[in-house]
């Protein structure tokens, strides 16, 4: 019996890149025998709607073509479910890319990663009703990513880097109040971040040292800095450095409750709501098509075997 596939596009990903991406990779999919279901939501409710049908279905997978909002959505449709998740990187940030090997700026490798079928089961984070992959911001990134979203013009990640200057010029350090694993805290912080993996936004490493498999959930608090200090901390996000900063505070838990006046919760860059909102681990919840070997997984689930075993 043939393999088949469903590819779903997000035709907006990547400034509009994201459909001649999904064609180079539905084309070496093809080559290798593979049937491929083309899907392309015109919102984000019918692409939802179309991937849980291709799933009811029966499709060997779910490939989604587009960036972390993509895999975000596809989370929401796979999650507890034996259907195996694709990426073919066509976003911005692709961080969900960068954890599990795949090539970000070579579809037709990245749909060899489709193609070779090899499987590892992931923790997903849940927060409310939505689960999600990378990471939840509750803090100054969030706000910018408020602002960002207020803002016509320019396009891309300039947006967002004019958002940032913008923000800082009123940020103030916010009151948090937060419970880990059921222990209050309160306190002032620039920012409150839970990762299910290492990093957001292109590679930013703000919960370095998250693991996709461990069962738990990376609590990163940043004390209060100056903007100066903030300015100059945050290329080490890159790097992963800034946890050598002062200001920085690492907890590992199964569950936190973060409240704050004023914040909406993003995840994976998508908007979540207002705060307060619980997260809460969820282990093995997702199963994912990886390269060999995956980057940011433990020694526990480093691969579990090939789709359809």
């Amino acid at each position: 019996m043939a393999r088949e596939i469903a590819l779903l596009t997000n035709p907006r990903a990547g400034r509009g890149r994201a459909r001649s991406v999904a064609a180079t990779a539905a084309l070496r999919l093809e080559e290798a025998g593979i049937a491929v279901r083309r899907l392309e939501g015109r919102d984000v409710e019918e692409a939802r709607d179309l991937a849980r049908q291709a799933v009811a279905e029966g499709v060997e997978s779910l490939v989604v073509a587009g960036g972390d909002g993509m895999t975000h959505l596809a989370a929401q449709v796979l999650a507890h479910g034996p259907t195996p998740l694709g990426i073919i990187p066509s976003g911005t940030g692709n961080d969900a890319a960068r954890y599990f090997g795949i090539p970000r700026n070579d579809p037709a490798a990245a749909a060899d990663v489709v193609v070779a079928g090899r499987v590892a089961t992931v923790d997903l984070a849940q927060a409310g009703p939505t689960y999600f992959l990378c990471v939840l911001s509750a803090g100054f990134d969030a706000l910018v990513n408020e602002r960002a979203n207020r803002m016509r013009r320019p396009r891309g990640q300039l947006r967002y880097h004019l958002a940032t200057l913008a923000e800082l010029r009123t940020f103030t350090p916010l009151p948090y109040e937060l419970e880990l694993d059921g222990r209050p805290t309160q306190l002032s912080a620039m920012m409150v971040a839970v990762g299910n993996g290492p990093s957001y936004g292109g590679g930013l490493r703000i919960t370095e040292g998250a693991l996709l498999d461990d069962g738990l959930l990376d609590v990163v608090l940043i004390h209060p800095m100056g903007r100066a200090d903030l300015v100059r901390t945050y290329p080490r996000l890159l790097s992963g450095t800034h946890t050598r900063h002062r200001s920085y505070e690492h907890h590992r838990v199964r569950e936190v409750r973060i409240a704050a006046p004023g914040v909406v919760a993003y995840a994976d860059g998508e908007r979540l709501g207002p705060l307060p909102i619980t997260v809460t681990a969820v282990p093995r919840a997702l199963r994912v098509l990886v390269a060999e070997p995956p980057t940011m997984l433990g020694g526990s689930t480093r691969h579990e075997g090939r789709v359809g075993t």
